[in-house]
């Protein structure tokens, strides 16, 4: 690769400069030791995948032979698809679960207050990281209430009910066994069972066969990371097997020096990574492209490659990590609902449609209250903020404004996101699974009448859809938040006359559905458009220097939120730890322990800091989800809300005005 492209260096070449060019024997024998190990696994996956046909689990894919003939790809054949769920898999025996596990049980042994150290808390936002933060204080014996300022519990995992009484999630939402410490809450709650674990397997729309999937399949019984060697090889429709060697060699770092060697991708996109240690373009094209889409809602020239290897660090280290679960119904009531209960029942509250107005200070910076829109002042012993980052920017009191700890935040904003519920008139051939469509405007999606219970239909299909990626920020070339949602149907109803090209119909009212054949038959009979503008902080390169800790420099204000710092990211495990970490600040203060210390600043945020302008806070304009950082279905008044407080969104970007 490197004589091809000289701007590329060999894996050896790159691991060796970043040592300065020399390494000591025992660097050399672990080097030589984990090259050798690597080299072995997938001789070993290899092996195993010649002799797996014998032991290979069912591929529940309903779909139809593509039209294009080549006799050499292997098809699926149609048939008629029930709903099966799978046992739920080993997700304990894992290190990460038994630090979640260790953590949880601390907030009733070492962290447990007692009656003199008991503290009453105010937790603004009654997200996942609200009510997990909520649930682990009351654990420890502390009195916690949460403020949500809409009428519904979740955040970022709300839902609503339509007028016809069809529920509307504000994402899709999946459960992975590489979640410990949600995983480790589902058992603290006694809620298991409210999990559908689907097949352990990848299912991936073929681009150049539409109609067509194809799966990772990840056999039962055989160990991390053998498994997952062994999916990508015996996958044989999407890499060649010397693409799928090319991805290995950097893997070797990541299982040498773990997460520092993670954490220092940060800086590197996954398209620049991919071509600093050679891996060839079509990886991306194949993979990493949907890989992004569902990780972060971003393409991968613009995603931070720490993700993508934190993802697969999980899935490299737990066998069952990768293994997928829907909730068997609505979030609100499913998984919100419990959680808010363990709360109340502990001696805590949640207090909805309570939207803050301002964090009032004294002269010091300290809080004196919260001062409620209903003029309601709330004095607390301790306060956490769990409000979405872009929300907390505009919060942050004038007193507090030149602390370079608040001024990081900047570096920080949610990545626009719209999900899709696109209702049919008759059953589509789908999977029991999540599918990554490899489209270019959507990035994964599940036919809910087959995935969930709640929303089973024998008759009809139901897609949930997200589309991505939404802004240029996300490295797109459209700013579809500002679209209309006749145009984000139409360009979804050309997807997906793309993945179901003999089953949708050329339906005039969608003109992306113009070339459709006459077999096509299924039409739409409704939709939903929910738009995210600003949903989990975007993870672009150099980021992760800015996520804070929970811990802040103001006394008894603590941060919960998937965006402060925590290795799990952007998601619903991120959000669940974030909360649990915030309890553990504040639990372990009222022990009359030192607090945790704050992530360390970046020097040039440190520097500006002191010469920015202080203002008084913008605050929350106007009311309802997309108001408070969550999401909705975007009519008049909520455009008007979102152009004055959030006009970026209906801006044009240049791909666009150049017509690109």
């Amino acid at each position: 690769n490197s004589q091809h492209h000289p701007s590329q260096k060999s894996f050896l070449d790159c691991i060796i400069n970043r040592h300065g060019g020399s390494y000591n024997s025992r660097e050399w024998i672990i080097l030589v030791a984990t090259i050798v190990m690597i080299i072995r696994n997938l001789v070993l996956s290899a092996v195993l995948a010649a002799t797996a046909t014998a032991f290979q689990p069912h591929t529940p894919l309903l779909s139809r032979p593509s039209a294009s003939r080549n006799i050499n790809r292997p098809t699926t054949k149609s048939s008629n698809l029930v709903m099966r769920d799978y046992p739920k898999p080993n997700v304990e025996d894992t290190d990460n679960y038994r630090f979640a596990t260790e953590m949880s049980n601390s907030f009733k042994t070492t962290l447990k207050a007692d009656a003199s150290q008991k503290k009453k808390v105010a937790v603004i936002g009654g997200g996942l990281a609200g009510l997990s933060c909520a649930k682990y204080l009351s654990d420890a014996g502390h009195e916690p209430t949460i403020y949500e300022a809409r009428d519904v519990l979740g955040g970022k995992v709300s839902a609503w009910q339509d007028e016809d009484g069809d529920w509307i999630e504000t994402g899709l939402h999946i459960f992975f066994g590489a979640y410990p410490n949600v995983m480790n809450m589902f058992d603290e709650l006694n809620i298991h069972d409210r999990l559908q674990w689907k097949i352990h397997q990848m299912i991936f729309a073929m681009q150049e066969l539409p109609g067509e999937f194809t799966t990772f399949d990840f056999i039962p019984g055989i160990p991390a990371p053998f498994n997952f060697g062994l999916a990508i090889l015996m996958n044989q429709k999407m890499l060649t097997f010397p693409e799928k060697i090319q991805t290995a060699p950097p893997l070797i770092p990541v299982l040498i020096e773990g997460q520092s060697f993670i954490d220092a991708q940060d800086e590197l996109s996954v398209t620049e990574f991919m071509r600093k240690y050679g891996m060839p373009e079509r990886i991306n094209e194949e993979v990493f492209i949907a890989m992004a889409k569902a990780l972060d809602f971003i393409d991968p020239d613009r995603l931070s490659m720490t993700v993508v290897l934190t993802a697969m660090n999980r899935f490299l280290n737990e066998s069952n990590g990768l293994q997928m679960a829907f909730l068997d119904g609505n979030q609100p009531d499913r998984l919100c609902k419990p959680m808010a209960d363990h709360v109340e029942k502990n001696g805590g509250k949640v207090v909805l449609n309570a939207p803050l107005k301002e964090i009032v200070t004294n002269d010091d910076g300290s809080i004196n209250h919260l001062l409620m829109r209903s003029g309601e002042k709330i004095v607390a012993d301790e306060y956490v903020s769990a409000m979405p980052v872009d929300i907390v920017k505009r919060m942050v009191p004038k007193k507090w404004q030149n602390m370079p700890y608040f001024r990081q935040l900047d570096e920080l904003e949610g990545i626009p996101v719209i999900n899709l519920h696109m209702w049919f008139d008759r059953k589509l051939k789908a999977v029991d699974h999540l599918c990554f469509s490899r489209s270019p405007l959507l990035s994964v999606y599940a036919d809910m009448s087959v995935t969930c219970k709640e929303y089973e239909d024998p008759d009809k299909s139901m897609l949930e859809l997200v589309f991505a990626p939404c802004s240029p920020l996300a490295g797109g070339n459209i700013n579809w938040i500002g679209k209309s949602d006749e145009e984000i149907i139409d360009a979804t109803m050309g997807e997906l006359a793309r993945l179901f090209p003999t089953e949708i119909a050329n339906d005039e009212k969608w003109p992306a559905t113009s070339k459709q054949g006459p077999n096509g038959q299924a039409k739409l009979l409704k939709y939903s458009v929910v738009k995210v503008p600003r949903s989990v902080y975007a993870a672009i390169p150099g980021r992760n220097k800015y996520r804070p800790s929970q811990t802040t420099p103001i006394p008894q204000f603590t941060l919960a939120g998937c965006y402060t710092s925590q290795k799990f990211l952007g998601s619903m495990e991120g959000a669940t730890l974030s909360g649990k970490l915030a309890a553990e600040v504040i639990a372990n203060r009222a022990k009359g322990n030192a607090d945790k210390p704050i992530k360390e600043i970046q020097q040039h945020v440190i520097d500006a800091a002191s010469s920015y302008e202080a203002k008084e806070p913008v605050g929350v304009k106007g009311d309802g989800a997309i108001a408070f950082g969550g999401g909705y279905t975007v009519g008049k008044k909520e455009e008007e809300l979102l152009r004055e407080s959030d006009p970026a969104q209906y801006e044009q970007s240049q791909k666009e005005l150049a017509g690109v």
